[in-house]
C-alpha cells in the first residue's frame, strides 16, 4: 500500500545494525531491511525505492559487487547509494564513489547523524529530479516552438511558390516537382559518394526547403512575357533571364527581416545560378565548371529534365526517353558529367513522380 512517504532500502547482513537503522529511520520512511545482495536485487523487482543504503563487508556478494549490478540496469541504476562500512580509509571510500556510490557512512552510525544525511541526499535528488523535469519541459517547447516556426516558414514557402506559379500557369506543379527530383538525386550522389562530404554537411529539409524559391523572381517578369504563346524573341528572353538576379534580390530583401541564413543561402544561390552551364554558356554570370556552386549544378539538372517533360507554348513534352538522351547527350556540356552520371542510373525513381504527376493531373 502506497503512503506517499520514501522508501529506504537497508541492506546488512548483520542484524544489529539492521535493527538500529530501522529504528532511526522508521518515524520518517518506509524502511525494507535486507540481509543480503541476492535478498535486495529479488525486492528490486517488486518496489524500487528512493535510496538503498548498502553495507559493503557482506559474504557471497560484497557491497561493490552489488552496485555493479545496480548501475548496468536502466531502472536500477538511477538509484542513489550510499555505502555503510566499518573501514575509514581513504581507499575505501574513493572506490566506492568511483562505482556511482553517492556517499560513505562509517560504522557505528549516530542515528541522528544518519537520518540528516538521508535527508540532505534525498533533497538533493528531488531536485535533481526537478530540474530534469523542467529541461525536459523546456526542450519540449522549444521544439514545439521550432515546430511551429518551421510550419510557419513552410506555409509562407508554399503561398510564395503558389504565386509564382500562377504567374507562370504553363509549369504548373514545377516547383513541387523539381524539390522531389532534388532528393532523389540528393540521397542517390550520398549513395554513390559523388560529392558526399558536401551534401552531407547540409541540412537536407532546408535545403529542399529552399528549392522551392528557386524561381521567385519570375514575380517581376512581364505578364507579356511569362503568358506569351509561342517563342520568345531574343529581347524578351533577355527580360526572362532577368528572373535569376531577380530571384536573387527578392531573397536578399527577405534575408534584411531574418535571421534564417542557412535557409536563404540556399535559396539565394539556387534561384541565382540554377541556369548556369558547366562549359560556360549559362546565364546570368557565364560560371564555368565548379565555380558554379553545387546547389545550382543539382537544381540545373532537375530544372532541365522537367522542363523537357512539359508542355511549352513553343514544344510538345517530350517522352522521358527522349528527355534522357538529351541530357546525357549534354552531359559535358550543360551538365555537371558527375551529377549527370548519378542522375542517368537513378531515372527509375525520377519516372515514379512524373507517372504520380500525370495520374493526379488525369484524374
Amino acid at each position: 500500500m502506497e503512503t506517499g512517504r520514501k522508501k529506504i532500502m537497508l541492506v546488512d547482513d548483520n542484524i544489529t545494525n539492521l535493527t538500529v537503522g530501522k529504528t532511526a529511520l522508521i518515524d520518517k520512511y518506509d524502511v525494507f531491511t535486507l540481509p543480503s545482495g541476492e535478498k535486495l536485487f529479488k525486492l528490486l523487482e517488486k518496489v524500487i525505492p528512493d535510496m538503498i543504503l548498502l553495507d559493503v563487508e557482506m559474504p557471497e556478494m560484497n557491497g561493490y559487487e552489488v552496485i555493479k549490478v545496480l548501475k548496468k540496469q536502466e531502472k536500477l541504476a538511477h538509484i542513489p547509494v550510499i555505502f555503510l562500512t566499518a573501514k575509514s580509509d581513504d581507499g575505501s571510500e574513493l572506490q566506492g564513489l568511483s562505482l556511482g556510490a553517492i556517499d560513505y557512512i562509517t560504522k557505528p552510525f549516530v542515528p541522528s547523524l544518519l537520518v540528516k544525511r538521508i535527508e540532505v541526499h534525498l533533497l538533493v535528488e528531488s531536485q535533481r529530479k526537478e530540474l530534469e523535469a523542467y529541461n525536459t519541459n523546456l526542450q519540449q517547447m522549444v521544439r514545439d516552438k521550432t515546430q511551429e516556426v518551421v510550419g510557419l516558414q513552410n506555409a509562407i514557402l508554399q503561398t510564395v511558390a503558389e504565386l509564382v506559379e500562377s504567374r507562370d500557369s504553363i509549369t504548373g506543379g514545377h516547383i513541387e516537382r523539381t524539390r522531389a527530383y532534388l532528393k532523389i538525386l540528393i540521397r542517390a550522389m550520398k549513395r554513390h559518394g559523388v560529392y558526399q562530404d558536401e551534401i552531407s554537411a547540409w541540412d537536407e529539409d532546408i535545403f529542399l526547403q529552399s528549392s522551392q524559391l528557386h524561381d521567385v523572381g519570375k514575380i517581376a517578369i512581364r505578364d507579356s512575357i511569362l503568358f506569351k504563346q509561342g517563342k520568345l524573341t531574343d529581347e524578351e528572353f533577355t527580360e526572362m533571364k532577368k528572373h535569376t538576379t531577380f530571384g536573387v534580390q527578392v531573397i536578399e530583401k527577405i534575408g534584411e527581416s531574418t535571421s534564417e541564413k542557412a535557409f536563404l543561402e540556399h535559396a539565394k544561390i539556387l534561384a541565382g545560378t540554377h541556369h548556369e552551364k558547366w562549359d560556360g554558356s549559362g546565364y546570368p554570370q557565364g560560371l564555368r565548371g565548379t565555380a558554379i556552386p553545387l546547389q545550382g549544378r543539382l537544381m540545373a539538372i532537375v530544372d532541365v529534365y522537367d522542363a523537357l517533360l512539359s508542355v511549352r507554348s513553343y514544344k510538345k513534352a517530350l517522352t522521358q526517353q527522349e528527355a534522357v538522351q538529351i541530357i546525357e547527350h549534354k552531359s559535358t556540356g550543360h551538365f555537371d558529367p558527375a551529377i549527370a552520371a548519378v542522375f542517368l542510373v537513378t531515372i527509375p525513381e525520377f519516372a515514379g513522380i512524373v507517372y504520380q504527376e500525370t495520374t493526379s493531373i488525369n484524374l
